[in-house]
C-alpha cells in the first residue's frame, strides 16, 4: 500500500512538472505573421515619426549610405523584417517636400522594402553597379535635382547610434556631392538617435507578452524544477535558461548570468558555485523577438531546512530596491535629461536613507538602446554627453539599479538587491511598468 502510494505521488509530481514546462510557450505569432506586423510598424514610423523629427531638427535631406556587413546602427529601424543586411551598397535618402507632399524615401541600390521606398536606379551607368559605385552617381543626380538647404549625415563623437557613417563612405559622399553641397552638410545627432528610440503603441502588446515569458522563465529557473540545493551550479541554471529561451523560439543579446550571495562567505570571483540552502540568488536575463529586446534582473532565495519564508532582513533588502525604483520613476519627467533625473533620484535616495546606485538605460530596438542614460554603475555623478539627452515620450527604459542593505539575520552582512525591469513613457508623459516588477523573492524550497 505504501509502495503504491509512493508510486502515485511520483507519477503525479512528474505530470505536474511536465504540465508546468508546457505552460512556457512562445506567445508570439508565426514568423510570417511577425514580419507582416513589423512591416506595419515600419510604415507607421516612417510615415509619422520620421517627418516630425526631420522638421524638429531642421533637416531637409537625410542621407544614410552603407555597405553590406558594415551597416549603420539606424539600419534595422529603416528596413523590413525580411531584410537582414544591406545589399552591396545602399544609400537611403529622405527628402522633406513639406507637410502636404511629405518625406520622399529613396533607396539607391537595395529594394523598396515592400513598397515603402522608391527603388531608384539608372541602368545606363554600365557595370559599375556590381561594385556599388554607381549609387554615388545616382546620389549626385538626386541631390542636384532636389537642391536641399541642409543635408544631415550620421557622424557623432558622442552617440554610437548617430555615428554610422564610416570614413570610406564619408569620403566618397563628399566627392559625389561636390564642394557646394558638402558645405550644406550638418551633423544632427538627435535625428537617428530619436528615430531609433521612439516606440509606437502598436508594439506594446507584443512586448508585454515577451515580458510575461521572461518572468515565467525566471520563475521556473529559480524553483525546484531546475535547482537542487547542494547539487545544481549557477552555470547549470544559466544554460537551462539559455536553452529554454531557444526552445521557445526567442533569441538573446547577451549571455545570461546567475550569481549567489552567501552568509559569511565572500563569493567574489567564484565562477560556478554550487547553490546551497540559504543562498540569495540573482539573475540578469534578456530575450529578443521582432527586433525588440528585454533586460531583466530578479532576486531569489533558497530556503533552509525548516524555513517557511525569507528572513525579514532579506525582505527589507528587496523592499529598499523597490523604494529606489519608486524614487526613480517619480523623477522621470519628460524634458529632463538623464543626468538631471539621476541627480534628483540620488538626492531623494539619500534623504530616505537608502544605500544604492542607479544605472538605467533606454531599451527597445537595441538592448542598451538609444536615448538618455540615467547613470552608469561607475558614473554616479552623471554621464557626459549620453546623459545630457532629454527623456522623450513614447520611449521604453530598463529601470536598472541596486540597493545594499545590512541584514541582521546575516550578522549585519550587506546584501545587494539588484533589480531591472522595463518601464515605458506614454504619449502623455506618464511612466508605468510594461508588465510588473518583482516585490517578493522567487523561492527554492
Amino acid at each position: 500500500m505504501n509502495f503504491r502510494r509512493s508510486l502515485l505521488i511520483v507519477v503525479v509530481m512528474a505530470l505536474a512538472s511536465r504540465a508546468g514546462t508546457q505552460e512556457l510557450k512562445n506567445p508570439l505569432p508565426s514568423l510570417r505573421e511577425q514580419a507582416r506586423i513589423q512591416q506595419e510598424w515600419l510604415k507607421i514610423r516612417l510615415d509619422t515619426i520620421l517627418p516630425k523629427l526631420m522638421r524638429e531638427n531642421g533637416v531637409e535631406m537625410w542621407v544614410v549610405p552603407m555597405r553590406e556587413y558594415n551597416e549603420d546602427p539606424v539600419f534595422s529601424s529603416l528596413v523590413s523584417a525580411t531584410t537582414f543586411f544591406v545589399r552591396r551598397r545602399t544609400i537611403y535618402v529622405f527628402f522633406d517636400r513639406g507637410p502636404e507632399k511629405g518625406v520622399e524615401r529613396l533607396a539607391l541600390g537595395g529594394s523598396s522594402q515592400g513598397g515603402l521606398f522608391t527603388a531608384y536606379r539608372d541602368t545606363t551607368l554600365g557595370n559599375a553597379e556590381l561594385w556599388g559605385t554607381d549609387q554615388w552617381k545616382l546620389l549626385t543626380k538626386v541631390v542636384k535635382e532636389r537642391n536641399p538647404k541642409s543635408i544631415s549625415v550620421n557622424i557623432s563623437h558622442t552617440h554610437a547610434f548617430s555615428d554610422g557613417l564610416s570614413t570610406g563612405e564619408w569620403e566618397q559622399l563628399q566627392e559625389a556631392m561636390g564642394v557646394e553641397f558638402t558645405k550644406r552638410v550638418v551633423r544632427v545627432e538627435r535625428l537617428p538617435l530619436d528615430f531609433i528610440a521612439i516606440r509606437i503603441p502598436e508594439m506594446m502588446p507584443y512586448y508585454r507578452q515577451m515580458m510575461e515569458t521572461v518572468h515565467a522563465i525566471i520563475s521556473e529557473a529559480f524553483s525546484n524544477k531546475v535547482i537542487v540545493p547542494g547539487k545544481t551550479t549557477t552555470q547549470d541554471v544559466v544554460w537551462w535558461m539559455r536553452q529554454k529561451t531557444q526552445d521557445l523560439g526567442f533569441g538573446t543579446w547577451f549571455q545570461t548570468s546567475v550569481d549567489v550571495q552567501r552568509i559569511g562567505v565572500d563569493m567574489t570571483g567564484v565562477a560556478d558555485p554550487i547553490i546551497e540552502r540559504g543562498d540569495v540568488l540573482h539573475c540578469d536575463f534578456g530575450i529578443v523577438a521582432m527586433r525588440l529586446h528585454t533586460d531583466t534582473q530578479h532576486m531569489g532565495y533558497v530556503l533552509r531546512e525548516g524555513d517557511r519564508d525569507v528572513p525579514e532582513g532579506l525582505k527589507m533588502a528587496l523592499a529598499n530596491s523597490n523604494r529606489l525604483q519608486n524614487i526613480l520613476l517619480d523623477n522621470m519627467k519628460v524634458g529632463l535629461t538623464g543626468n538631471e533625473i539621476l541627480v534628483r533620484a540620488l538626492a531623494e535616495m539619500k534623504k530616505q536613507g537608502i544605500n544604492g546606485t542607479v544605472y538605467t538605460h533606454p531599451i527597445g530596438e537595441h538592448g542598451h538602446g538609444a536615448g538618455p542614460l540615467i547613470g552608469l554603475w561607475d558614473r554616479q555623478k552623471g554621464v557626459s554627453g549620453r546623459g545630457d539627452v532629454p527623456l522623450l515620450q513614447n520611449t521604453w527604459h530598463s529601470i536598472e539599479l541596486q540597493a545594499t542593505t545590512a541584514v541582521s539575520e546575516w550578522n549585519g552582512q550587506s546584501v545587494r538587491s539588484a533589480q531591472e525591469e522595463e518601464a515605458y513613457i506614454s504619449a502623455d508623459g506618464s511612466v508605468a511598468w510594461v508588465l510588473s516588477r518583482q516585490t517578493a523573492f522567487h523561492l527554492v524550497h
